[in-house]
């Protein structure tokens, strides 16, 4: 069984190696699902890691449906790191009615050719997901993280092990919630792979500091927060 570990900080990389992983999943901002992490970060981790690494490729938190200049950002990103040498890539894009974006999914399998690709916890959100895996098998994708469509891995056994039932090309690949307390249920059911993060907190100030620099209003998935021109316009009208 593979041990995906999520990881996200070298600090967290290297722990992750020496701990035994086989393979990380490299990414940022774990509290909004991860997002792509920086290129700074990225060449990091490809100096120091000897395991296989797969990138998440996410440029923002929120939903999945992407407009064009994120879309943008997604395949470059993808090339960045066809260029630095990473094993794979793990994204993915749904329409507004939670279906699979076949077009753009394809569009970043073929980009990311040569690498892994996986297609990642997106596919919870799907309304039909044995219709998905038989789209995203017939795209070539290697991997699909899933928790089956539930809180927790855990939860969702019964669609996981459907899943892998009928999958032929992809790798099921259980993710969330998934502990040394429970990862022997996925072993007991032949899955090939298993995605935790195995995080711990660590504290690094002695005491609170007077305002919060966390903003709940921002952690939306049905919404993004974007700069409004009106607003700058606004705001130079009123200050040139």
């Amino acid at each position: 069984m593979i041990i995906e570990v999520c990881a996200n900080s070298l600090e967290s990389a290297l722990n992750a190696q020496k701990g035994g992983a086989d393979r990380i999943e490299l990414c940022a901002e774990l509290g909004v699902g991860g997002i792509t992490p920086s290129p700074g970060l990225m060449k990091s981790v490809k100096k120091h890691i000897t395991i296989p690494i797969h990138v998440l490729i996410r440029p923002r938190s929120g939903d999945f449906t992407y407009s064009k200049s994120d879309f943008e950002t997604i395949k470059n990103d993808i090339l960045f790191c066809k260029d630095m040498g990473f094993e794979g890539v793990v994204s993915g894009v749904l329409y507004k009615d939670f279906k699979i974006d076949i077009e753009r999914t394809k569009e970043m399998v073929d980009l990311a050719k040569g690498m892994e690709f996986t297609f990642h916890r997106a596919f919870d959100w799907v309304l039909n997901p044995m219709e998905a895996l038989d789209q995203l098998q017939g795209l070539g994708v290697a991997n699909i993280l899933t928790s089956g469509q539930e809180i927790s891995a855990l939860k969702g056994l019964q669609l996981l092990e459907r899943l892998q039932e009928k999958a032929s090309v992809c790798t099921i690949m259980p993710g969330g919630g998934v502990k040394p307390e429970n990862v022997l249920e996925f072993k007991k059911r032949e899955f090939k792979a298993v995605h935790l993060s195995g995080t711990k907190f660590y504290k690094t100030l002695d005491a609170l500091p007077g305002i919060s620099m966390n903003s709940p209003v921002f952690f939306r998935e049905e919404a993004v927060a974007l700069t409004d021109e009106r607003v700058i316009n606004k705001i130079k009208g009123l200050v040139k």
